[in-house]
């Protein structure tokens, strides 16, 4: 018993950098999210377009597409927009745009200098919608289905390399799934 209680310690260390070292290995980008599988949540937000005007999930493509969470003051979404703005040229998948936390004015000034990837923006300017997603911050990007459910999310900057590798693939699942469905 004298025995064990001089390795206890030794052995505990040893767990706590086991754990410490496959924590080295893991990748912070796929955190889970308790909304994979699970119908986007409702919302009734106003649209970033003058006028008030207020949009719901019905507003939404019945279609397969991106929900990029975003703002002015982000640089990371600074980085993604180019690869927004090819997809949207190439009409590759919608897009649709949560403005998080930020004001109107400045919103639109960055959009009107960097441009408008987005098919439908919506203002999320006290975080609520976002806390109904699990948001940590911008940016945050979602595939959504053409049933509305939320089938992948992605933490952090989108670049050529997670579109190709990641965000595509998913894309074009469910752009086949949902061709099939509709034939």
């Amino acid at each position: 018993m004298k025995n064990l209680k001089l390795f206890l310690p030794v052995i505990v260390f040893a767990v706590l950098a086991v754990f410490m070292w496959r924590g080295l290995y893991l990748d912070s980008r796929t955190l889970p999210s308790m909304l994979i599988d699970r119908e986007l949540p409702d919302f009734e937000l106003r649209t970033l377009e003058p006028g008030d005007q207020l949009a719901t999930v019905e507003d939404l493509p019945d279609e397969p597409f991106i929900l990029n969470i975003w703002g002015s003051y982000c640089l990371p979404c600074l980085q993604e927009n180019p690869i927004f703005m090819a997809a949207r040229e190439q009409n590759l998948v919608p897009i649709i745009g949560v403005n998080y936390k930020d004001t109107d004015d400045a919103a639109r000034e960055w959009l009107d200098i960097n441009g408008n990837p987005f098919t439908l923006n919506i203002v999320d300017d006290t975080g609520r919608y976002g806390i109904d997603l699990g948001v940590y911050g911008a940016p945050e990007t979602f595939i959504v289905d053409a049933n509305g459910f939320i089938r992948y999310k992605h933490i952090g900057t989108i670049d050529y390399r997670a579109w190709q590798d990641e965000i595509m693939p998913v894309v074009r699942q469910l752009q086949s799934e949902n061709q099939v469905a509709g034939s």
